[in-house]
């Protein structure tokens, strides 16, 4: 049974390349297409679509309030957001407003695939050059200085696996970092879910930020990711 994905980017030509990417999927269709957030609003209820690939910046309703009212019904769609490395403030609205992934549009269109059917499975995913800025603005903010989170019930193994995740690691990457199987790794992931009541992999990376196992890149290192 095909992914069922909707389109939102108010470029066209944005959404006809994801469109021609897609066409060569055999799991995956295009099930619609919208270039302004409240047309994306009545698509998702019409078309039902599995996963909504969402730009943030449009004219009228943008992004971050066409995803509060897509993910306010529950259940699919989710909502991937395409974003680009000058929006933090954007991609700290969306994840409030249940985004369940972010990814950098200069990706691969290979990998935007891949983002796409990880969402649609129930995982959620982020871009390790989004992870790197999200951390760094959460390192930003005011309450910066609050003591580290405390992770009751979390194994020391489970706390390793947290690490990783917040580092923007995959199950696969995690498996092989700590010489696990992938299955085991993701038994881990979902372990930490419920214990530490995460709704998908974004706020674990936001419990792994607060329990000060993970720290914002240094400038130096910022700059360098920019320059590549």
């Amino acid at each position: 049974m095909s992914i069922r994905v909707l389109l939102v980017d108010d470029q066209p030509l944005v959404r006809a390349g994801l469109r021609v990417l897609i066409a060569d999927a055999p799991d995956i269709e295009v099930v619609g297409e919208a270039g302004t957030g409240a047309e994306a609003v009545r698509l998702a209820r019409d078309v039902l679509p599995d996963v909504v690939l969402m730009d943030l910046r449009m004219p009228g309703t943008d992004g971050i309030t066409a995803t509060r009212a897509i993910t306010a019904a529950g259940g699919p769609p989710r909502v991937l957001v395409l974003t680009t490395f000058d929006d933090d403030a954007h991609v700290h609205g969306a994840l409030r407003a249940g985004a369940s992934g972010f990814l950098v549009k200069d990706m691969a269109l290979e990998d935007i695939l891949g983002a796409v059917r990880v969402v649609a499975a129930g995982d959620a995913l982020i871009a390790p050059a989004v992870t790197r800025r999200l951390i760094a603005e959460f390192a930003r903010r005011p309450d910066r200085a609050a003591p580290p989170r405390p992770l009751p019930g979390v194994t020391e193994r489970e706390r390793e696996v947290l690490t990783l995740v917040g580092r923007g690691l995959s199950n696969a990457e995690i498996a092989a970092h700590l010489f696990i199987s992938a299955a085991t790794a993701k038994a881990h992931v979902a372990r930490l879910f419920t214990k530490l009541g995460a709704r998908d992999r974004v706020h674990l990376v936001i419990a792994a930020y607060e329990a000060g196992l993970i720290h914002p890149a240094r400038r130096d290192d910022r700059d360098a990711d920019r320059g590549r």
